[in-house]
This record gives structure tokens, C-alpha cells and sequence, in this order.
């Protein structure tokens, strides 16, 4: 008797975005270095996040990671006053990056900053690069990463991370009534 092949069972990845919270972050992505970087992320948008990716290869916890937050934002950054844009520069000791993203001109990820040859979480390709395609990919964005002054990996990233935040956090704000 032969045995029929299994499909695969999908990955598993539970997030909830509260994009009006106090900037609490629940994160288990498998990586500990992006579990910081995303509550930095988090912080700094004032958001409240839970994501729990499920176990697998560290590559694939990335990309869940990235299209499961995506995915989450898609809603409040088409809510009808939503600005559907935002503009980050944070420094992070001697770095300083700045973010642009707008919503619905992408999936677009331009960025001058190349980490494959950092290994951070271990890892010796670029993280953050897949897991920014990834974030835009799944939340349809326009996402531009410049890094003006920095070389400390970790400063670098947290840099990134935390004016991520803080132009997710101005795009899914709500306009005032009047205001184009």
C-alpha cells in the first residue's frame, strides 16, 4: 500500500496591530535580534503589536514576519482618512536613517543600505532587506530607506527600525476632518 503525500501544512503566523496603542510589543519571531528591532519598530509607532511566527527556517521566519505585518496594515492604512504616508529620520548613536513609505504606490522596496555581509541573528545575508521587501509586499507599499551617517550594524538597524516606526505611525494616523 503506498501512502499518499502529505500537502505541506501551512506556516502559522498570528499578529494583531493595534495602530492606536501604547507601543507594547509581543514578538516571537524565532530571531531575538528582530523580535528587538520590531519592538523598537513598535515603539516608535505607537502602535501595540503580537506576532508569534511558527518554527522553521530562520530565512522563512523573516519573510512570515514581514508579509504577516504587511498583511495586518492593510486595513488601517486604507482606513478613509488615513494619510497612507509617512516620514521617519532617527538616529540611533552614530547613525541616522531616514523612511519614507506611502501606501498603495507599491510594492516597492529602494534603499541604500546593504547588510550581506553583517551577520546579524547569525545569518549572512541581509535580514532586514527581506524581511522590508516582505513588509511591503504584504501591505501594498511604496517603501524608501536612506541611511545618511552610520556604520555600527546594530546602531544601523535600530536606526532603520525605529524610523520605520515612525512613519508607519504617520501613515496610519487619521486626518482631521478638512484636511487633504
Amino acid at each position: 500500500m503506498a501512502l499518499a503525500e502529505q500537502p505541506a501544512e501551512p506556516r502559522r503566523t498570528s499578529v494583531r496591530v493595534r495602530v492606536a496603542g501604547d507601543g507594547q510589543a509581543n514578538v516571537g519571531t524565532g530571531l531575538p535580534v528582530l523580535d528587538h528591532l520590531l519592538s523598537l519598530m513598535t515603539a516608535y509607532a505607537c502602535f501595540d503589536l503580537s506576532l508569534e511566527v511558527a518554527p522553521g527556517d530562520a530565512l522563512d521566519e523573516v519573510a512570515d514576519a514581514g508579509r504577516a505585518l504587511g498583511e495586518s496594515l492593510l486595513e488601517p492604512l486604507g482606513a478613509e482618512r488615513a494619510r497612507r504616508h509617512g516620514s521617519g529620520v532617527v538616529p540611533a548613536a552614530e547613525a541616522l536613517a531616514h523612511v519614507v513609505l506611502e501606501a498603495g504606490g507599491g510594492p516597492l522596496v529602494r534603499s541604500n543600505v546593504d547588510l550581506s555581509e553583517a551577520r546579524v541573528g547569525g545569518l549572512g545575508t541581509d535580514v532586514v532587506a527581506r524581511f522590508l521587501h516582505e513588509l511591503a509586499q504584504g501591505a501594498g507599499l511604496n517603501l524608501h530607506v536612506r541611511l545618511i551617517e552610520g556604520t555600527e550594524t546594530q546602531h544601523v538597524l535600530e536606526a532603520i527600525f525605529k524610523a520605520l516606526g515612525v512613519a508607519l505611525g504617520e501613515a496610519c494616523a487619521i486626518r482631521p476632518r478638512g484636511e487633504q
